[in-house]
Formats: C-alpha cells, sequence, structure tokens
C-alpha cells in the first residue's frame, strides 16, 4: 500500500486511539508510550514474521502481542490491539502511533522543532528562537538542534510542514535559480 494511503486507513484508528487516551486519566501519556512500544515490537524481525505468518488467525496474532508486551499495555490497550487483529491492521501500528503523536501534540499545543545551524547555537540564542517560534507558531516549542558547516551561516527551521530556510547556501541557491 502507498504511504499516503496507508495514513488514510490509518487516521481512524490513531483518532480512536487519541479519544480513548482523552477518557483515561493521564492517558494521553500512557497510550503515547503504548504506541510507542508497540511501533518498536511490530519492526522486530521476529514479530514481523509472527505477524505476517497466515497459519495464525487475527485473535491468535493479538493474543500473542498482547503477551508479549505484557503489562506495558493496559486493558484498552489490548483491547485496541484486538480490533487492529480484528480488521487486519497490526502492520499500521507505526502510522498509527506517528498520527496520535501529531493529535496529541496539537491538543497540547506543542510542537517540535529541527534547527539546523551553520554554527553551534549558545543557549541564548536558542532561548531566543524558542521564544519567537513559540509567538510564531503559537504553541510551545520543542527544539532540537544539530550543526551543518555546508549552511555557511544561518539556520534551516523546520516543523511538521514547514520550512523557512534563512542558511545563506539555501540563498545562494535561490538566486542561482532566479539567474537562471
Amino acid at each position: 500500500m502507498a504511504e499516503a494511503e496507508l495514513a488514510t486507513v490509518a487516521r481512524p484508528y490513531a483518532r480512536a486511539a487519541f479519544s480513548t487516551a482523552l477518557d483515561e486519566t493521564d492517558g494521553l501519556a500512557s497510550w503515547s508510550k503504548m504506541l510507542a512500544l508497540l511501533s518498536a515490537a511490530v519492526v522486530e524481525p521476529a514479530v514481523e514474521r509472527m505477524l505476517d505468518n497466515p497459519a495464525h488467525s487475527g485473535l491468535a496474532t493479538a493474543q500473542w502481542l498482547t503477551d508479549l508486551m505484557g503489562d506495558d499495555l493496559s486493558v484498552s490497550g489490548s483491547n485496541f490491539v484486538k480490533v487492529l487483529a480484528d480488521f487486519d491492521r497490526l502492520s499500521l501500528i507505526a502510522t498509527i502511533a506517528q498520527q496520535y503523536e501529531v493529535l496529541k501534540a496539537n491538543h497540547e499545543k506543542t510542537v517540535e522543532v529541527a534547527i539546523v545551524s551553520a554554527y553551534e547555537l549558545s543557549d541564548d540564542e536558542q532561548a531566543t528562537l524558542k521564544e519567537a517560534l513559540n509567538r510564531r507558531l503559537q504553541r510551545t516549542v520543542e527544539l532540537e538542534t544539530e550543526t551543518d558547516s555546508s549552511l555557511l551561516g544561518g539556520v534551516v527551521i523546520r516543523t511538521e510542514d514547514t520550512v523557512i530556510d534563512d542558511s545563506v547556501r539555501g540563498k545562494l541557491q535561490k538566486l542561482a535559480g532566479t539567474l537562471q
């Protein structure tokens, strides 16, 4: 299935998990943890082989995965796995987890921002950028920084579907494109 199709099929399950999490005490964090663990588990080769084995029914596979996760799954998490297995959707867990995290971040008004700069940013520079991004995005910003000397100067800021390229390399590429 194409990635866009996977996202479309996974969306109602992510929304259901999010809705359930909102109804539970500390549900957002616990569902985030459960989905992250499930997502990590289903990409392991041994688990993938078990999930892809046509000799096992959906219920048997769900029970096996639930047993594998043990106490890391709540009752509602186990039920969620069973529903996914009933509809042959266990392979979507990683996509569901990603979409759940987006829903959670939107609800909590947080956003992860990746900043790539030509040089190491000082704590003051990071704080200034974080404050400016908080205002612009109207959310609490979690910064993740890295350096890339090929930028020559400036920064590239990435968040969800927004990219702000204020690097010297980006400006030179834009100028070269204009001159052609």
